[in-house]
């Protein structure tokens, strides 16, 4: 998993409450269990028009947000079905970090696994930080997970609340699979033992 220190990229505003895993990543998508690809589906049903073109008025289509890798969004983000594709896609496009007053428990713990970054504010912050995501080629952030602060374009600073021990996973790219290997010499050890101890087994 790449790690996550400190990203300064375009950050894209996404003023919708509620926004599913069904909008994130429609079903169609999720018979591949590749991470990979998923990319050009991420919010297809609003980034596209039923004949396939490009719908310009979805943010992520505007020569300003093409190339996001910060979502600003509103309450709820990742509510509905528990789908581990919804984070492979923003990770496939480019998104390493999600912004919202709120997010939904499973969306929000597979972010983490999967190198996203996704962080919690209060309603008045989120209101600047959108207020900065509207600003089109300048909607510059900095997100800082070791200091946990968020840095506008302007200055500003927002501070954020993270759990030390997911702070700890995405600053050093540690997933379920990282972490266990992080104790490979003591499961080495442990087995040269019982192989010893045990030998006919």
């Amino acid at each position: 998993m790449d790690k996550f220190v400190k990203l300064t990229g375009v950050a894209a505003p996404l003023p919708i409450m509620n926004v599913d895993t069904d909008m994130i990543i429609p079903k169609q998508y999720l018979k591949t269990i590749a991470r990979t690809g998923l990319g050009k589906g991420l919010f297809a049903e609003m980034r596209f028009r039923e004949d396939g073109s490009e719908n310009p008025d979805f943010v992520l289509n505007q020569p300003a947000y093409r190339s996001a890798q910060i979502l600003v969004a509103e309450d709820n983000f990742g509510c509905g079905s528990s789908r581990e594709h919804a984070p492979w896609a923003l990770a496939d496009f480019g998104i390493r970090c999600v912004i919202s007053t709120s997010f939904a428990d499973i969306f929000y713990n597979n972010c983490f696994k999967n190198g996203l970054l996704p962080i919690v504010v209060s309603k008045e912050d989120l209101a600047k930080l959108m207020d900065d995501a509207e600003r089109g080629a300048n909607a510059t952030l900095t997100v800082d997970l070791e200091a946990q602060e968020i840095r506008g374009p302007d200055g500003g600073v927002v501070k954020f609340d993270m759990d030390p021990f997911r702070k700890h996973c995405l600053l050093n790219g540690l997933d379920d699979i990282g972490l266990t290997m992080v104790k490979a010499p003591a499961i080495d050890e442990f087995e040269a033992r019982a192989k010893a101890a045990r030998p006919w087994a």
